[in-house]
């Protein structure tokens, strides 16, 4: 009998793990960054397509059943075929011009169009989307509200992709439903991206959320167009074929939301300062109100925000914001004037980046009242909402302005005041038309 040989290990070469283990791995360094992160179970939905229902609660799985559920959802939740498929293939945009002529028929064959469209379209836009979420950063997507976003696309992916094919007016009622549904399950995506702020933290360079964030909420912006429209397809409703209205008149809606702007601005304030409009204040032209009915506001509490806090002294004797309307053959063009004293030059760069404001900053001014006036705030923003939010007002409306073939610009005169130009194409202007 020979010597003894030291057994050694054969050599094998080394394999990446397979998806299932993969799978395991991502689903416990989820589950550790909710620890460190301090998110309890439940908290930004669960990593399952299907959320829980709201019945009564059932037995907790024991650890084996635990880790296993956790595996099978992180496995589903990153490894879909379907979501994979979807997303390479080119999303259809529409005009607004082919929305317009194409909103009436007869014989209403043009509601089972729009719906067999509907159909054909959405999944591929939601997993464009879901493909951009998976693309962030992984302790970017592991932010509870970020991954909450994220499987509300895919609950909504997965609802869309299970409906059966449109034949008859009661399946497209029932995909109206579905519609419905959706629009209120996704109408507080904005906030829910903007409150995961604290995830820039974790970048070296913040910036390059910009992108991503565009791409998102002008996406958004445009699939609830899309259903918007549909759903008033429905409807008949004097100078509307679907969400688009056939002589819009801007110096209404404009005066629409400076009433708003006035009340939230009294509210926080005391007081708030007139709007004059002049300009081309009868001009009447097709448009889509939409999107306008958030730029619009946004830019006004934005303006009276800054002349208030520019006459703190003189809360009562505050100069007026002018809003002037310049309408011609290509585009629209509203400039709003405030004399809120401009914007610093070490500012300018950054008042149209996300989860840029300087709220906190001006709420820190003694003149402001201090608890007690914070106190009064918090009581009225419950009624009449919010004066001022996480920085998303103004990027959010130059990327809804881009998406619609015009432009956001500010021009800043320091010491005196701001001029925001908000430039809007015509759906049906002598210049090429923008796509939804």
């Amino acid at each position: 009998m020979g010597p003894l040989r030291k057994w050694r290990r054969p050599h094998t070469k080394w394999r990446p793990p397979v998806p299932a283990l993969r799978a395991a791995i991502l689903g416990r360094t989820i589950a550790m960054l909710r620890r460190l992160l301090g998110v309890p179970r439940g908290v930004g939905g669960s990593l399952s397509p299907h959320p829980p229902t709201r019945g009564g609660a059932t037995d907790p799985p024991t650890p084996p059943d635990l880790a296993r559920e956790r595996s099978k959802a992180v496995a589903s939740f990153y490894h879909q075929p379907g979501i994979d498929a979807a997303a390479e293939k080119p999303s259809v945009r529409l005009t607004p011009t082919t929305m317009l002529y194409s909103g009436r028929s007869q014989d209403g064959s043009h509601i089972l169009k729009s719906a067999r469209y509907l159909q054909q379209e959405l999944p591929v836009r939601i997993a464009h989307r879901i493909k951009g979420f998976r693309s962030l950063p992984f302790i970017i997507g592991c932010n509870p509200t970020i991954l909450h976003v994220h499987e509300l696309y895919i609950r909504a992916f997965q609802m869309l992709s299970d409906f059966p094919p449109i034949q008859s007016q009661g399946d497209e009622g029932r995909f109206c439903a579905l519609l419905r549904q959706l629009l209120d399950d996704h109408k507080d995506v904005v906030t829910l991206l903007a409150e995961g702020r604290e995830c820039r933290r974790h970048m070296e360079d913040p910036r390059s959320l910009g992108p991503f964030l565009d791409r998102t909420l002008t996406s958004r912006l445009a699939m609830r167009m899309l259903a918007a429209h549909h759903l008033a397809l429905h409807e008949d409703k004097p100078d509307f074929v679907g969400i688009i209205c056939t002589r819009l008149s801007p110096k209404r809606l404009i005066e629409k939301w400076v009433d708003f702007a006035r009340r939230l601005c009294e509210h926080e304030f005391g007081n708030a300062p007139r709007v004059r409009i002049n300009g081309h204040v009868a001009a009447r032209f097709p448009h889509i109100p939409l999107p306008l009915d958030y730029v619009l506001p946004e830019l006004l509490k934005n303006a009276m925000r800054a002349t208030m806090e520019a006459h703190l002294d003189t809360p009562y004797n505050v100069p007026d914001i002018v809003v002037t309307i310049a309408n011609n053959a290509i585009d629209i063009v509203i400039r709003i004037s405030d004399r809120g004293g401009g914007i610093p030059h070490e500012l300018l760069d950054q008042v149209t980046q996300y989860h840029f404001s300087t709220a906190e900053a001006s709420a820190q001014d003694p003149r402001r009242g201090g608890p007690l006036r914070n106190l009064l705030q918090l009581s009225n923003s419950a009624q009449a909402g919010p004066m001022h939010g996480f920085g998303f007002g103004l990027p959010t409306s130059r990327a809804y302005a881009e998406y619609l073939g015009g432009s956001l610009c500010l021009q800043s005169l320091q010491g005196v005041g701001t001029d925001v130009f908000l430039r809007l194409r015509h759906i049906d202007g002598k210049g090429e038309s923008f796509r939804i």
